[in-house]
């Protein structure tokens, strides 16, 4: 970028950061970047500067960067959610197009530091995943750069079945088992040394129940905590992928509001700048590609961003009904930061994707029959149910631990909860063998497949299955 552009760019982000505190939006100190594509492209892949290396990010690059170099897609910017806040801008993008970009990852900034579902984001993260990296590239030198890879796939293709839950402490289940005296997991071989002399009926030789006890939804970390084949430096991996699986995690939950927000944001911002003639059509068009409907996809920037609208304009002009519940006409703005602070996209969509919003939206459930995408449901319950289901858990598949000691033997039994999608089943046949890699024993997952309770299993051969 030349000085003379740079020059300009940093005065129009003092302004534009001027009129967002205006607003009332409350960020981290922003910390911005311009850099060419292919280190725009290499974060977009990794998703953060500092992360470590694999074969899979490196894939996403070439297929993120070929999209590019057509012209079929363009990553105008990124941010990192941190403390302070990272952007990486475009060194491509014309000054308007960096204007808009500016205006709308400090909205971005707002909702990370805002939302309660971020309220427990590691904020130094770009710092962790550089200690993360270099610890794996040191078990690279130790163990082997194909062991370790092997173990970070297993790892990778189940590292969305956590448990991000803001109240519930890690396995909670735990703590009671352990005040009932069943065994703690065995560390070493001569764990049993340290109760010689006690007696038989000490807490620790008591029948175990059930593990667990309960269903668990953090696969993860059960498989770290009770899996035995796993050695040091694998548990040491496992720890810190969950770790940075918890750091994504929030995004997943508030794609639609968080998009929503910072495209209502650096539409009304930019409106305060005094624009060229030039800049007003550049900026139009810009924002239209943004926010522009899809017939057959959901588009987050739109979908959200219909929504926050719709609430202010329903808040600062309340009906009667509203206003006898204590709805105060013109509290439209106060009632978007409550819910931007509040909300997820589950209870976002369900309480505030209204009847009139559907119908005006002209919005439909639709399915492909033959060659043909056809209209099935135009009601806007099911059509706002359907929002809701698809935002569950993410928009991955819902899975639990049932049993860690099936048939009495150390398997591993996990559920589906079916939620009218069913699972990938070319998929589900290449995830079990890594869930045996890193369980080391039989694996079982049940299901439902055409209205069937089905069972898979996976013993080190090939997966089978068995209707129940």
């Amino acid at each position: 970028m030349r000085a003379q552009d740079h020059t300009k760019l940093q005065k129009a982000i003092e302004e534009i950061t001027e009129i967002a505190d205006g607003f009332g939006l409350d960020f981290y100190p922003m910390h911005y970047e311009v850099c060419p594509d292919d280190i725009i492209y290499t974060f977009g892949a990794y998703g953060m500067p500092t992360r470590f290396s694999h074969w899979s990010f490196g894939k996403q690059y070439y297929k993120m960067k070929l999209q590019y170099d057509l012209g079929l897609s363009k990553i105008y910017e990124l941010v990192i959610n941190s403390n302070p806040c990272y952007a990486f801008l475009l060194n491509s993008n014309t000054l308007i197009q960096n204007k808009l970009i500016v205006a709308h990852v400090l909205a971005h900034c707002d909702f990370f530091k805002n939302n309660a579902r971020f309220q427990n984001t590691k904020r130094d993260m770009v710092e962790s995943m550089a200690a993360t990296a270099e610890r794996i590239a040191s078990y690279e030198k130790k163990y082997g750069k194909e062991e370790v890879e092997s173990f970070l796939d297993a790892v990778l293709a189940i590292q969305e079945h956590i448990d991000p839950s803001l109240v519930r402490p890690k396995l909670s289940w735990q703590s009671d088992q352990q005040e009932e005296g069943s065994p703690k997991k065995r560390r070493t071989p001569y764990d049993d040394l340290w109760r010689i002399g006690e007696s038989p009926d000490a807490p620790e030789f008591k029948k175990t129940r059930k593990i667990p006890p309960q269903p668990e939804k953090d696969l993860l970390l059960f498989i770290e905590q009770f899996s035995r084949e796993l050695e040091d430096w694998q548990c040491d991996i496992l720890t810190m992928m969950r770790e940075e699986m918890l750091y994504f995690w929030p995004q997943l939950e508030t794609k639609i509001m968080n998009e929503g927000w910072a495209s209502y944001w650096h539409a009304r911002i930019i409106r305060e700048l005094d624009l060229t003639s030039d800049e007003v059509i550049d900026f139009a068009k810009l924002n239209a590609s943004v926010v522009q409907p899809s017939k057959t996809q959901l588009n987050p920037y739109y979908l959200g961003l219909k929504i926050f609208e719709d609430i202010e304009e329903r808040y600062d002009n309340p009906t009667e009904e509203m206003i006898r519940h204590g709805i105060k006409p013109g509290s439209g703005r106060e009632k978007m930061f409550e819910v931007r602070e509040v909300e997820s996209d589950q209870s976002f969509i369900r309480n505030y994707l209204t009847k009139e919003l559907v119908r005006r939206e002209d919005l439909y459930l639709f399915q492909k029959q033959g060659q043909k995408y056809k209209i099935t449901d135009k009601d806007h319950e099911a059509v706002r149910d359907q929002l809701v289901t698809m935002r569950v858990n993410g928009g991955f598949p819902y899975i639990t631990v049932e049993d860690g000691d099936y048939m009495k033997s150390g398997e591993l039994y996990l559920k589906h909860h079916f939620e009218d999608v069913e699972l990938d089943l070319k998929y589900l046949e290449k995830t079990l063998p890594y869930i045996y890699q890193l369980w080391g024993r039989p694996v079982h997952m049940e299901t439902r497949v055409e209205d069937r309770d089905v069972a898979f299993s996976y013993s080190g051969k090939k997966v089978q299955k068995k209707y129940l």
